[in-house]
């Protein structure tokens, strides 16, 4: 309900004659699931950031 009537801003009598697929659709359930970072990704991450050894003062 906060869904449908708070973050879509439907009118209560609009929310009610909805279907749960329309519902559904409206709120995003459809998206494609967000893919994680593939190898490629990765691989460039690491380039640009490669673990290094820091000196400390043994602190």
């Amino acid at each position: 309900m906060h869904v449908g009537l708070c973050l879509l801003r439907l009118d209560p009598k609009q929310f009610w004659a909805l279907t749960p697929r329309e519902f559904a659709a409206m709120s995003g359930a459809f998206k494609p699931a967000p893919t994680g970072l593939g190898r490629d990704d990765l691989a460039a991450l690491m380039a640009l950031y490669p673990d290094t050894k820091e000196e400390t003062d043994g602190r």
